[in-house]
């Protein structure tokens, strides 16, 4: 398995960046996904989550700001950041909600530093 995050930098407040995620090595359209993030000095954290069929669930910090969406088609998932806050600085993720279960690898992630 092998996801690759991407469309991160430096980015204005208020900027809305869109992050693509790319997964191969697995049958993508089969599993929950979740989009993570970790800020620094701070515990990685769930931040939206993405069912089998698009159906999603997202923590109070990001709702109404952030939408995760994914293609099974073409094995990819995105997430589309709105209104970005200093504090939504941080690496993000893609990855499976059973990562751990599974055995599956952490991408490198896409730092976004969200800074005037």
């Amino acid at each position: 398995v092998q996801l690759v995050e991407s469309g991160g930098g430096f980015v204005q407040p208020r900027g809305s960046p869109r992050l693509p995620c790319a997964a191969s090595g697995l049958t993508f359209s089969t599993f929950v996904m979740n989009w993570y993030r970790q800020a620094p000095g701070k515990e990685r954290e769930v931040i939206a989550r993405i069912g089998t069929l698009g159906d999603t669930n997202y923590a109070d910090s990001v709702k109404g700001r952030f939408i995760a969406s994914r293609d099974n088609r073409m094995s990819t998932m995105s997430l589309q950041t709105k209104n970005l806050k200093p504090e939504d600085t941080a690496v993000y993720y893609c990855n499976g909600a059973d990562f751990d279960f599974l055995g599956w690898p952490w991408g490198q992630g896409t730092q976004v530093t969200v800074s005037s």
